[in-house]
C-alpha cells in the first residue's frame, strides 16, 4: 500500500532515531544487546531516510532498499583498501561504514529493518 509521508514528520523520526543508535553506543545500553542495538537503529534510520526520500513508495520498497543498502555497507567492511580503511578510522568514517564484517550485524539490520517497516504500516501511519 502507498501513500504519501510527510516528510517533516519522517525528518524528525530520523533524527530521533540517529540520537538512539549514539545512546545506545554508551554505558547505558546492557552489556548483552549492546553489540546488537547500534545495527538495529542503523537500519531504522536507513529506513526512515529512504523514506523521507521516496516519500511515494510502497512501504514493501522502502523495506527492500534501505536493508539492502545495509547489507550493502556491512559487505564493504570485508574490503581492506588503504583508502577506505583510513575513511574508516575516522569518526564519521566509523559510524557510517563500521569496523569488521559480522554475520550478527546482517541479523540485526533485517531485524531492525522489518521492526521499522511493521512501525511504520502499524502505527505512524495511524498517527
Amino acid at each position: 500500500m502507498t501513500y504519501q509521508r510527510n516528510r517533516l514528520l519522517y525528518f524528525i523520526y530520523i533524527v530521533i532515531v540517529i540520537g538512539l543508535g549514539l545512546l545506545s553506543r554508551t554505558r547505558i545500553t546492557p552489556e548483552f544487546i549492546y553489540p546488537y542495538l547500534g545495527d538495529f537503529f542503523y537500519a531504522v534510520m536507513f529506513y526512515f531516510i529512504i523514506a523521507f526520500l521516496l516519500n511515494r513508495s510502497p512501504s514493501k520498497t522502502i523495506l527492500i532498499i534501505s536493508v539492502l543498502i545495509c547489507y550493502l555497507i556491512e559487505l564493504q567492511q570485508i574490503l581492506d583498501y588503504d583508502w577506505l580503511v583510513a575513511i574508516r578510522k575516522t569518526t564519521i568514517g566509523s559510524l557510517t561504514l563500521g569496523h569488521g564484517f559480522l554475520w550478527s550485524d546482517i541479523v540485526s539490520y533485517t531485524f531492525g529493518g522489518i521492526v521499522a517497516y511493521g512501525m511504520e504500516h502499524y502505527v505512524l501511519r495511524k498517527v
